[in-house]
């Protein structure tokens, strides 16, 4: 991320959205395309011509990292807190208003009024790390028959869902015997949705309590209340309430996670962005912070983004989601650099033994120091961390180099296998320090971004490898995620194929937003508490899933429109068939005949089998939304005239995918 001006920080080949059809649909959708822009039909085949070969030969062939496509995540947005964390209370631990009492405890608001009901925070929690408590004092002698007291919205209201079950937890103390209604409503408390009555027996000791609330009814802007008729006084500490239903029972929202697994991750680079540096020092990510029960865990907040987590999505909860995914973990961690603060070099031993301890919690045996904290957590086999980047867009900080060589040696010598990633920028000049691999963020406009699919070309191909860790379309030309954004990005990561053997790791910034927290646009996937929809450039993503680990091919263009076009060939395989996959983008207002001639091939091509898929709209700045979240979505069809050498439509402003299936080759059999 940079500065908060600009900062952020088997095979199915039908996903989410894929909208299927015919050829002769295809032809049609593009015909009615070009008469939409005031051209002839035959306009759509003869405007433009130019030609592509591919040199799909085995010893022209080269690999593809097996790690080249994967996913950035930073807590932004409410991406996390809000979002992928289905914790469906928000500021759950009171403690979002400081540890100063008494303290602002919003979202949080009372049933009644003030001659009825009084809350205010105080410093009387059991919990050492968080110890801000809510007390709430009942002053009424004849309280309403629905009672008084607190209700919770949670994150711009809380999704609740007929028939299903949402676990409540929360810790209580009262000096007298209380009952408490606990309640699921609408969001102005008419309708109950679910409701249980709790007694808390009379004691100065915190009593955790725990019930499941089944729904009877749905609605989408629910909240969380909790009344009593008894006049008296309450404390309460730690209200949740999660779904009973998260993704393998690890507290992920199903519906986003099947959202990045749609995508094939191979790696995934948490927490940050600039959510790891805080504009503060005080406010950055602190790992250990973020381990151990939940209840415990004091939460920060995110200076940089504005907004306050309780860090239940913290460090292990970011290794199981790799792990959950399939992906490699990449932990971006503090150098002791923030946006208006550092720590000098000559005081930085404690920031990395703080780092070695993370990756001994990490990858540490169930019986080491900080491995038994992981293990008692429920995860005794270690976690495969086998990269890490120190800091993040620290390059030119007064302490970044001092402090990166201190990381850097200590992680070298304690786990030599680890590949470190430096923030400096080494594509046009040699780093002046050690590393495996380099960080290269970019944002800009599309035609910047097109027109940057050669930039590695020029890259020296010694030293490190480089990692491509944030990159998007951005600003006018990208708004809240359009076509246009999404074709200059395809085109950027064809040249990131090409140049695979010097590009290892590639990933989009951001990847979530919340519709209610817009801080950052575009996005890749846009959420609200019960729906969600990808943008083109999450669409775009899908059709490079298959190039990790895939095998390169060479291809050449000729034409003279060849500046509007950028193209690349993989070959691939599912768990049962074979395809040579051939990307084109189409940057350009020409619908374009294409002539495919492919040499080389091992294997001969089927038709039968053989599909064409093309990401496409009637306006290039189109976008996709609740209303409408497949208005821009890739189109497949079945390719009926899949050959060696093949003549293909290119509608104008497109991204089209070739899948040709082959026969089992050698070649394939390599990869």
């Amino acid at each position: 991320m940079h500065d908060t001006t600009h900062c952020l920080s088997s095979y199915k080949w039908k996903p989410m959205g894929f909208k299927e059809a015919s050829s002769t649909t295809i032809f049609c959708l593009l015909l009615l395309f070009c008469l939409g822009c005031r051209c002839l039909a035959s306009e759509l085949v003869a405007t433009q011509a130019a030609t592509l070969k591919v040199d799909a030969s085995p010893q022209s062939a080269r690999k593809i990292p097996e790690t080249l496509f994967g996913i950035f995540f930073e807590e932004i947005n409410h991406a996390g807190a809000g979002g992928i964390w289905a914790e469906l209370v928000s500021n759950r631990g009171f403690e979002a208003g400081g540890p100063h009492t008494p303290s602002n405890i919003d979202p949080w608001s009372i049933i009644g009024d003030d001659s009825s009901v009084f809350v205010a925070t105080d410093r009387t929690s059991c919990f050492s790390r968080n110890n801000v408590a809510l007390r709430m004092e009942v002053l009424c002698d004849d309280c309403p028959t629905a009672g008084v007291g607190i209700y919770n919205p949670g994150f711009w209201g809380m999704n609740i869902e007929d028939g299903k079950a949402y676990n409540l937890v929360m810790y209580v103390k009262s000096p007298e015997t209380t009952d408490l209604t606990v309640s699921l409503t609408s969001s102005d408390g008419l309708q109950n949705l679910a409701s249980t009555t709790i007694t808390v027996s009379g004691t100065s000791n915190w009593t955790k309590l725990e019930q499941k609330l089944v729904a009877k009814g749905t609605n989408r802007t629910s909240r969380l209340q909790i009344t009593t008729n008894k006049k008296g006084v309450v404390w309460f500490d730690q209200v949740s309430l999660m779904p009973e239903d998260t993704y393998k029972g690890h507290g992920f929202r199903t519906e986003l996670i099947s959202m990045l697994l749609d995508l094939k991750p191979r790696f995934l680079r948490f927490p940050g962005g600039c959510f790891v540096e805080g504009d503060w020092l005080r406010n950055a990510f602190r790992w250990r912070e973020s381990i151990g029960p939940w209840e415990e865990r004091p939460g920060h907040f995110g200076d940089v983004w504005h907004y306050w987590t309780d860090d239940g999505l913290g460090y292990y909860e970011f290794l199981q989601l790799a792990e959950d995914l399939g992906a490699a973990p990449i932990w971006v961690f503090n150098n002791g650099v923030s946006h208006n603060d550092e720590v000098d070099t000559a005081a930085i031993a404690p920031f990395v033994k703080d780092v070695l301890d993370s990756l001994e919690f990490a990858r540490g045996s169930a019986d080491s120091t900080w491995g038994s904290v992981r293990a008692a957590m429920g995860h005794p086999e270690p976690f495969p961390v086998k990269y890490v980047a120190i800091g993040n867009e620290d390059c030119g900080k007064k302490f970044y180099r001092g402090n990166y060589i201190k990381f850097y040696n200590a992680i070298r010598q304690a786990y030599p296998d680890i590949q470190m990633i430096s923030n400096c920028d080494g594509s046009s000049k040699p780093l002046d320090h050690p590393a495996d691999l380099y960080d290269f963020h970019v944002y800009t406009d599309s035609k910047t971004l097109f027109n940057m699919k050669s930039t590695f070309d020029r890259t020296s191909r010694s030293g490190p490898k480089a990692f491509v860790s944030e990159y998007a379309v951005w600003r006018s030309d990208a708004g809240r995620g359009s076509l246009l954004a999404s074709l200059a990005e395809a085109a950027f990561l064809t040249g990131l194929e090409k140049n695979s053997d010097i590009v290892q790791m590639a990933s989009y910034a951001p990847l979530f937003v919340n519709d209610n927290d817009r801080t950052w646009n575009p996005d890749a996937i846009v959420f609200n508490s019960w729906q969600h929809y990808g943008t083109p450039s999450y669409w775009m993503q899908t059709l490079f899933r298959e190039s990790s680990g895939a095998m390169l091919h060479p291809i050449t263009i000729s034409s003279s429109y060849s500046g509007s076009l950028a193209a690349s060939a993989i070959t691939w395989q599912d768990s049962e068939n074979s395809f040579l996959r051939v990307k084109v983008v189409n940057f350009g207002s020409d619908a374009v005949s294409l002539t495919i001639s492919t040499t080389g091939l091992q294997a001969s091509v089927n038709a039968l089998g053989s599909t064409t898929t093309v990401l496409t709209s009637w306006n290039v700045m189109d976008e996709n939304s609740f209303s409408n979240p497949n208005k821009v979505a890739p189109v497949k069809s079945e390719l009926s005239n899949a050959a060696e050498q093949m003549q293909v439509t290119l509608a104008p402003h497109s991204f089209s995918t070739f899948d040709l299936a082959l026969a089992p080759s050698k070649l394939v059999a390599e990869m």
